[in-house]
């Protein structure tokens, strides 16, 4: 079944129920309406589709590219697609590695690799169709497409983005709402304990793209009753592990246990990471020793604990 193919199935399911709200414009799509937009949209042609934004746009334009069985590849900023040779006829989706060490990578996927990494993500973490999402964080990251985007688009999580991630922004945004999930980075969880603005309608705290420091985590328990929960991933296999216990963490390098779907194992004092939701391969390299084939290596040395924590090293 392809992804748009999975769309149609939650908006028929739900085809009245607010799906999407921007709190800068005001506006807010029913599934339904999101439907009719993407319907709409001009016909996005041939290739691989550039999504770009952190607005409604991104949204509709993603929607329009699975519609027109287009490879999509979500760039931020300035970024550009990167050089690689035309995928194969399964692949839907391109990542970019993040670059941290050397080149930056073009990662491909199909559909049914992405659609396991969100039902790991759903099923592992509780996300839930009445707690929404509040998207502060980047859309075209591979974290906020996981966390975001297709939670939305294939689990009917309804997603509230605003437009910037400063206290008094995010503050007037859970004014609004009742009980919201809340994925960030350390930097933004900082800069909102300092302000003061955390809350109990955050019904879901969660942390990745950077190392959750446990003086930051025990601070937001102790002043804000707010437990952080840290996650761990990567670009090539999506999530990997998940705190999701209900107090802050006593040791650092603890990154949670490995997500629902998700195996984990010590190769070489390397972590391995099996999972449906591993990569095709890298678009320079499908006969990789390290991705493919549902198994990443990665390249980070680790412990895995008898209880299945997993401690980075």
């Amino acid at each position: 079944m392809t992804l748009y193919e999975h769309w149609l199935q939650v908006v028929g399911a739900t085809p009245e129920a607010i799906a999407l709200t921007e709190t800068l414009s005001g506006q807010t799509w029913t599934f339904a309406e999101l439907q009719r937009e993407a319907e709409q949209a001009p016909n996005p042609g041939r290739g691989v589709l550039e999504v770009r934004g952190r607005g409604s746009n991104f949204i509709i334009d993603t929607l329009a590219g699975w519609q027109g069985n287009r490879v999509l590849c979500p760039c931020e900023g300035d970024e550009f697609l990167p050089e690689m040779p035309a995928p194969p006829a399964e692949v839907c989706h391109v990542k970019r590695t993040s670059g941290t060490t050397g080149t930056p990578r073009a990662v491909w996927f199909t559909a049914t690799q992405l659609k396991a990494d969100v039902d790991h993500i759903v099923t592992t973490m509780g996300l839930r169709s009445d707690s929404p999402n509040i998207g502060v964080i980047s859309l075209a990251h591979s974290y906020g497409f996981s966390n975001l985007v297709l939670p939305l688009l294939l689990h009917g999580i309804p997603l509230i983005l605003v437009e910037d991630p400063l206290p008094g922004t995010v503050e007037r945004a859970l004014a609004r709402f009742d009980k919201v999930t809340l994925p960030a980075v350390p930097a933004m969880w900082r800069a909102w304990l300092g302000a003061g603005i955390l809350n109990n309608r955050i019904r879901l705290a969660i942390s990745a793209g950077a190392p959750l420091t446990l003086p930051l985590e025990q601070a937001a328990y102790e002043r804000a009753h707010l437990k952080i929960h840290n996650f761990y991933g990567s670009t090539e296999c999506g999530g990997i592990a998940y705190d999701r216990t209900g107090i802050p963490r006593t040791d650092a390098a603890c990154v949670g246990h490995a997500l629902d779907g998700v195996a984990l194992s010590i190769v070489d004092d390397r972590l391995e990471v099996r999972s449906g939701a591993v990569a095709l391969g890298y678009a320079d390299d499908l006969s990789s020793v390290t991705l493919g084939q549902g198994r990443f290596l990665t390249t980070d040395h680790a412990e895995i604990e008898p209880d299945g924590h997993v401690l980075l090293r």
